[in-house]
């Protein structure tokens, strides 16, 4: 028996000779006694590859990384996370800016009436010559702002001075009802009467008489300019 074992003893000297001659690279035990292990710490290698096991080996002590199978544990190689490919903003569309409206231009006008060609003496009542004038100024007066239109009558200095205010009235009434008739605005149309306090001639001679007896109408309107005036 002690024959025996000695020879089984040199054998297994002699093949984990063999075996770290053959192969540098062996299984490192680390104090693993389930496993032979040469001076060096590494595992006793058999002729057929495997790890030679102790008297005490167990399957749980089956830890050493290239025996009975194990294979070292790869770490993880963490992958770079690929971002994900935004969609470009959508672009800003600036909002187009309303042109700003064309300028107002005011318009003031005014013109006059000779009572002696649109009027019959002492008579407030419109010939057609004073008609077709006030025509005219309503179509002209179309399209535009009407702001204020103010009929002002005046008379010479013949006759009582109270006869000539009321005179002068009733000629401005009959200019703003002519111009109602043409669809002018009533609530911008305004009349006075001046009589005889206002003269723009000498009441000493009959010229002077006649430039005196008048209708002044003045119209205060604005319009929308269009394109530049040279």
């Amino acid at each position: 028996m002690q024959l025996l074992a000695r020879l089984n003893l040199t054998l297994l000297i002699f093949y984990a000779g063999q075996s770290l001659a053959a192969n540098p690279s062996y299984p490192v035990v680390d104090g693993n006694a389930g496993y032979l292990q040469d001076a060096r710490g590494n595992a006793v290698i058999s002729t057929n590859g495997n790890c030679w096991h102790t008297g005490g080996w167990r399957p749980v002590l089956a830890t050493v990384v290239g025996c009975d199978g194990v294979v070292a544990k790869t770490s993880a190689v963490s992958v770079p996370e690929i971002p994900t490919p935004q969609a470009p903003p959508a672009p800003v569309i600036a909002k187009a800016q309303a042109a700003p409206p064309p300028p107002v231009e005011t318009v003031v006008e005014k013109i006059t009436l000779d009572t002696d060609a649109y009027f019959d003496f002492d008579k407030s009542i419109l010939k057609k010559g004073g008609e077709d004038s006030l025509k005219l100024l309503a179509n002209r007066l179309l399209g535009m702002s009407i702001k204020v239109i103010v009929a002002t009558g005046h008379t010479d200095a013949i006759g009582a001075e109270a006869y000539n205010q009321k005179l002068s009235e009733r000629r401005a009434a009959a200019v703003k009802s002519y111009l109602l008739s043409q669809s002018l605005p009533a609530d911008r149309i305004y009349t006075q009467g001046k009589g005889e306090s206002e003269p723009i001639a000498s009441n000493n001679n009959s010229k002077g008489r006649s430039e005196n007896r008048r209708v002044d109408i003045e119209v205060v309107s604005t319009r929308q300019q269009v394109g530049n005036k040279d």
